[in-house]
């Protein structure tokens, strides 16, 4: 079929309508087609792989097995939501009861203290890795450009970068932990420490692509730009806003994409490892448990981290496309 259409655009060739039919054919072959193609023979084979792998817990799940899986999680999401609701209804009727008795009561409101569902911890998850990303950005993007701009802060600093970049973020992660039990002591605490400890160990695996990234492209900058801002004689914040982050955004934002992606990779390895709450802890808890819906439930778990991952880059793509000069910024 995709000959016999071929051999008629190259036979009309000429002719304005067919040359557009080629251009919209090409395209939608490249961003529909060959990807529905990769995707069908993908769960192909692992259909036919899932079917020949036996374990402990039974068959390996298939595409089935995981999507029956994805609807069972959202409806004890669902049920979930329903007891929520029905305990606070519940507090609030007795507490209307009360008052009703005793003019002079106090109502007590106790929070809800069910079981966080899959999708409670995939929001978990993603507010503390967004969280971390932030934080991490905050710090790195000034020393970054302040890094490329100085030679001698440069020449100080690298042998720090050098050091602690190639330190998985998961050897800092108990060293964090005692760190924040010792210094984060509240009796009311704004945030909770599994939380405090993920979100520092997230903005440590951040922190060293976004600097480099950001000193490279400050260091880059086209001299004759720079020799503008000396004619002008720009004052130093006018040089970094008006030359030096335009030019720089590019490699900015490759740092902060290759930064978030890690950062999620790290995350879900620190909530297994430490039992913070999110998809990690999710995942760990399911292998634990051991029962005969706990692998359809990982791999469901493995396939939305996968798609989050997918989806945060396309976000860091879009806005490296809305900020930056460069409209090109291609997938890599």
């Amino acid at each position: 079929m995709t000959t016999l259409i071929r051999k008629l655009i190259t036979k009309n060739s000429n002719d304005p309508a067919s040359h557009k039919f080629q251009l919209w054919f090409g395209k939608f072959t490249r961003v529909a087609a060959l990807p529905f193609v990769g995707v069908m023979v993908f769960l192909l084979i692992w259909s036919v792989a899932a079917s020949n792998i036996d374990t402990s817990l039974g068959k390996f799940p298939g595409p089935k097995a995981v999507a029956e899986q994805m609807g069972n999680l959202y409806q004890e999401h669902q049920d979930a939501r329903e007891k929520e609701a029905a305990f606070y209804q519940r507090q609030e009727e007795r507490n209307a009861k009360r008052l009703a008795k005793d003019p002079n009561y106090e109502p007590k409101i106790r929070a809800y203290t069910g079981k966080e569902t899959f999708l409670d911890q995939i929001i978990t998850s993603l507010k503390t890795v967004m969280s971390g990303f932030l934080l991490a950005a905050i710090i790195a993007i000034p020393l970054g450009i302040a890094i490329g701009l100085s030679k001698s802060l440069n020449t100080a600093i690298n042998p720090i970068i050098q050091i602690f970049k190639p330190v998985s973020p998961l050897a800092w992660l108990p060293l964090v932990t005692m760190v924040v039990s010792a210094v984060y002591v509240s009796q009311d605490p704004m945030f909770s420490k599994s939380f405090i400890n993920s979100m520092i160990t997230v903005t440590l695996c951040c922190l060293w692509p976004m600097v480099i990234n950001t000193s490279v492209g400050v260091a880059s900058l086209n001299q004759d730009w720079v020799n503008v801002s000396r004619v002008l004689s720009l004052p130093a914040l006018t040089h970094v806003r008006k030359i030096v982050l335009p030019a720089s955004v590019p490699s900015i934002f490759t740092g902060m994409r290759m930064s978030l992606g890690i950062a999620w990779m790290v995350l879900i390895a620190a909530e297994m490892l430490a039992q913070n709450p999110g998809l990690g802890k999710f995942v760990w808890d399911e292998f634990q448990n051991g029962s005969s819906q706990s692998l359809s439930r990982i791999m469901t778990a493995v396939i939305v981290i996968g798609f989050i991952g997918f989806l945060l880059d396309r976000m860091m793509l879009q806005l490296q496309r809305w900020a930056s000069w460069d409209k090109t910024a291609q997938v890599r």
